[in-house]
């Protein structure tokens, strides 16, 4: 789906959700079908004072493990053959600037500043030649882990729940359109330090490959995002902290813990 850059912003008004484009500090609301065929209203809105939604309404988020060369080379991980992959739960899935609410379970909670794939044209089995005409545009996602839980229990690797805590998916703050992700960089920033920051070219499976074979494992849906994995300087948040993933081109997630 070659799409013109642009930036798109879900957000609330008088109670319901509706969305727009991105221009300067302003919000042009449109009409239609976000993905498909859609017009202005010639409503505008002032940015700044908007309640956003998150980018996309998915029916899922996948959520990549290993993806990274250079995560894999630090922690001594195998090559994987084909993308590994977990899904989140639709409790986790949160807004820019919504709280990432603290567990009821202790433990170590991290942040993982990633790129989101959002899904603008439904695609099964689709080849990996046909596969960014399924890509709407691109994300900025967290995501949060209870790290202490993925392992605990010998028998049974809890990704799941460990990764689908309520809010422990935050998104945004919009979808940008017309952009190479192959030259995009992620950066994180928790209370105002770097702790994060690596480019999506090194990823083990590019953007049109995860698309390609996801979809002979699974229908994505419109609005559907594909969390690309994350790469080094994983760390734990306190209650408190800010976290801010950055992505040029798609802006800033902004989300506080606890």
């Amino acid at each position: 789906m070659k799409q013109q850059k642009a930036q798109w912003v879900r957000f609330e008004d008088a109670g319901k959700a509706t969305f727009g484009t991105v221009v300067g500090d302003a919000v042009h609301e449109h009409q239609g079908d976000m993905y498909a065929s859609c017009e202005p209203t010639g409503r505008v809105f002032v940015l700044a004072g908007l309640k956003l939604l998150t980018p996309s309404e998915p029916t899922k988020v996948i959520a990549l493990w290993n993806n990274f060369h250079a995560l894999g080379a630090k922690l001594s991980l195998p090559v994987p053959a084909e993308p590994l992959y977990l899904l989140k739960a639709p409790n986790s899935f949160a807004a820019h600037g919504d709280a990432i609410k603290k567990p009821l379970c202790e433990g170590k909670v991290v942040f993982e500043g990633e790129l989101g794939i959002v899904i603008g044209k439904t695609a099964t089995a689709v080849a990996e030649a046909d596969a960014l005409d399924h890509v709407f545009g691109y994300t900025c996602a967290n995501d949060v882990t209870v790290a202490d839980i993925l392992n605990r229990d010998a028998s049974f690797a809890q990704w799941v729940r460990a990764k689908g805590f309520d809010t422990f998916c935050p998104m945004g703050p919009v979808v940008a359109t017309g952009l190479d992700p192959a030259t995009l960089v992620v950066t994180t920033v928790l209370n105002g330090e770097e702790r994060q920051n690596y480019p999506i070219s090194d990823m083990r499976f590019s953007v049109q490959r995860l698309v390609s074979l996801i979809s002979q494992d699974m229908t994505l849906n419109p609005g559907d995002v594909i969390l690309c994995g994350t790469s080094v300087g994983v760390g734990s948040m306190k209650p408190g902290s800010q976290v801010e993933i950055g992505i040029e081109g798609i802006g800033k997630l902004s989300n506080r813990f606890g």
